[in-house]
């Protein structure tokens, strides 16, 4: 068997185990691109009116969240920008919900149960196939870690192997038969959009396994790691001075201060004595790649942690920079229309791939038996 043959072979039978779920975690990461672009347009309570007056601290927030959700905890509270409502995370045991407010006003907006909302269930299929995300998660990284292979034993098997078949790789034959299209829309796709297809699987891995990311950041900096970057500071549980507010109002002051040109902030979890308030100031809203990073202990309000976006290395950048990278709101708008194309294809090529081997299967004549001599 030739080499050739032999990656046709791996692609094959790759191809065939993998591709029903390659196409469910493309097609549902090709929706979830637009997440906050559709839930601007069908949720109102996103979108507050700017005022020209401070936004209210985050314990009052809080609090009024709380008072709508009995018996819940709030942890998490980001401020989405100043035309956009506060969310406050309130979670009791399973059940978790977001308590959208008016961060000028304090007014309580709508309170969101993540568990039905569209897009948490397009992301746990886009995650955990919705399966138990101890199982789910390992299904999904093995199809993608299978894709990927399939995108570089794709390129082998579509390199021209001379002039006149270069010249048929790079379009589609559209007045051929159904079967020749059939295989010109997966080369030929399969072809323009593998690059950035690589790009957002191995940004897919890279969220899912921290030590791909270190590794790739590692090598972006010339072989020094960004653990040291990476690091969480320890909170000292003997320390029990309290500030005279609380903590979360100290942090989001602090924050305030440091990052004033930061246009979303988040600041959480709260409540645990053992675990630094962890806060993020990021600089423009709904984009988490320019962030400046911050830790306070959780009694006194002291800073652990000040690291801004400036001082970061080159790979520590790119870390924070993979979310973006995996959904195209690098490039903004622009880049999450061609992250939902290059999904699309992605989804197609199971299907143009199976209809390929189909048709080569389907038509083929069975041997015939040559007839048996009679007397």
């Amino acid at each position: 068997m030739t080499f050739r043959k032999a990656i046709g072979k791996l692609h094959l039978w790759l191809g065939l185990a993998s591709g029903l779920i390659v196409l469910i975690v493309s097609l549902s990461g090709a929706v979830f691109v637009f997440q906050d672009d559709i839930r601007d347009l069908t949720q109102p309570w996103r979108k507050v009116e700017v005022q020209a007056r401070p936004m209210l601290l985050p314990s009052v927030l809080q609090a009024t969240a709380t008072k709508a959700q009995p018996g819940f905890t709030a942890s998490w509270t980001t401020y989405n920008g100043p035309d956009r409502s506060t969310a406050v995370y309130l979670s009791k045991g399973e059940e978790v919900y977001y308590a959208f407010l008016n961060p000028y006003t304090g007014q309580l907006l709508k309170v969101q149960n993540l568990k039905t909302d569209f897009f948490t269930i397009v992301q746990y299929l886009h995650m955990y196939l919705l399966l138990p995300p101890a199982i789910g998660k390992w299904v999904v990284d093995i199809a993608v870690i299978t894709f990927v292979i399939m995108l570089v034993s794709g390129l082998v098997l579509w390199w021209p192997r001379n002039k006149a078949a270069r010249k048929q790789r790079f379009s589609v034959k559209w007045e051929a038969s159904p079967k020749r299209r059939t295989y010109d829309l997966h080369n030929v796709l399969g072809f323009y959009a593998s690059a950035l297809a690589l790009v957002i699987a191995l940004s897919g891995l890279c969220i899912s396994y921290e030590w791909l990311m270190n590794g790739i950041s590692t090598a972006v900096n010339g072989g020094r790691s960004i653990a040291p970057e990476n690091a969480e500071p320890k909170a000292d549980t003997l320390l029990t001075a309290r500030p005279a507010r609380p903590v979360v109002d100290v942090a989001y002051a602090y924050l305030r201060q440091q990052s004033p040109q930061a246009e979303m902030l988040l600041i959480g979890p709260v409540g645990k004595a053992a675990e630094p308030v962890w806060c993020t100031a990021y600089g423009q809203a709904l984009h988490y790649y320019h962030r400046d990073e911050y830790r306070f202990h959780p009694r006194t309000g002291q800073v652990l942690l000040n690291q801004p976006h400036a001082s970061k290395s080159p790979g520590k950048k790119l870390s924070d920079m993979n979310y973006d990278l995996h959904t195209g709101l690098i490039l903004g708008f622009g880049g999450k229309v061609i992250a939902f194309m290059v999904s699309l294809i992605s989804a197609s090529l199971p299907v143009t791939g199976f209809l390929v081997w189909r048709g080569r299967h389907k038509h083929r004549k069975p041997h015939q038996r040559p007839a048996l001599a009679t007397a």
